[in-house]
């Protein structure tokens, strides 16, 4: 049995412990009662917007079958109070600080950007390129790769800390999403955001969600979310962060092996709170069963026994 495991990985020249953090919008720093945070690879608090914002109509969140739609609509404080109040919250730990921005345009984040980028305490940004574009017709930023080519550039020029594009599954072809971002300069992608999905109370005969659509998330969107992530690994060069579904460790080493670098838990912490601890250590115990020394013989493993031999959807 190996002597030591190594978990270690780099995502855009930031390096982290282990290969597993949250997801964005599904933890917060109360969790600290009941979770080691320096045992994350990385800490991703729900995504800030330049304002205050209330976000959308209730219900917000509704569950359905092997998942859960939620409908937040980004509701924030403003940045002011991300610098204040949640930005020295996460200084006190090891694991570093990965801000997720949402904006309303390319200003708005590239602003936003060279705030919190060139904060000291801020080791990376995630761009939520999902959020609508109110420049132009409200679409998601991440659903025009010309745009997002434009966002991360922009965004890339006031800041030197690793930029992660977030993208948006809810497009024709993601791998064209992702090799826009790539030319624009991210450092690395977040495959990827929710799902657009909807429910109806059949006794009611209304939405389940105030919003009518929400984004799914859970189980359900996983073997979506691995399909993503093994098409973007065969068209881009950089890190992979997998997200969407991940349930246990079993469903982390899955996204590891079709290509991503890192792996983010959502909607699991809901049901248990200490999951990434778990799946940081089953993880580590697969490798060791396997007779593994070093993660990077997981990442991107499919692709090493099919070379090439991959369909391009979309």
């Amino acid at each position: 049995m190996n002597s030591q495991v190594k978990l270690n990985v780099d995502i855009g020249g930031l390096n982290l412990k282990n290969p597993i953090m949250p997801a964005s919008g599904a933890f917060g720093h109360e969790m600290e009662k009941v979770l080691d945070f320096n045992k994350l690879g990385a800490l991703v608090p729900k995504s800030i917007t330049m304002h205050p914002r209330g976000g959308n109509p209730t219900p917000r969140v509704c569950e359905v079958t092997a998942g859960m739609i939620n409908s937040i609509g980004i509701q924030s404080k403003g940045l002011e109070y991300y610098l204040k109040e949640i930005i020295p919250a996460y200084s006190k730990y090891d694991s570093p600080l990965i801000a997720s921005i949402s904006a309303d345009s390319l200003d708005e984040f590239a602003e936003m950007s060279d705030i919190i980028g060139n904060h000291p305490d801020v080791s990376g940004i995630e761009l939520n390129i999902s959020c609508p574009n109110l420049e132009q017709d409200g679409k998601a930023f991440g659903m025009d790769a010309d745009i997002s080519y434009q966002l991360v550039k922009q965004v890339k020029s006031v800041t030197n800390v690793p930029i992660i594009a977030k993208l948006s599954p809810n497009v024709t072809s993601i791998q064209e999403i992702a090799i826009a971002c790539e030319k624009g300069g991210a450092d690395a992608l977040t495959v990827a955001n929710t799902l657009l999905a909807m429910a109806i109370d059949i006794h009611t005969m209304k939405p389940k969600i105030g919003n009518v659509m929400g984004g799914i998330s859970g189980p359900a969107i996983k073997p979506i979310v691995v399909r993503m992530i093994y098409q973007v690994y065969q068209v881009t060069e950089i890190p992979i962060i997998g997200c969407g579904g991940v349930m246990n460790a079993e469903d982390a080493i899955e996204m590891i092996i079709a290509g991503a670098t890192a792996v983010q838990v959502g909607t699991a912490s809901f049901i248990h709170p200490t999951i990434m601890v778990d799946i940081i250590e089953e993880i580590e115990l697969f490798m060791r069963e396997k007779g593994m020394n070093d993660i990077h013989e997981l990442i991107g493993a499919i692709h090493h026994q099919q070379k090439g031999s991959f369909i391009k959807l979309g």
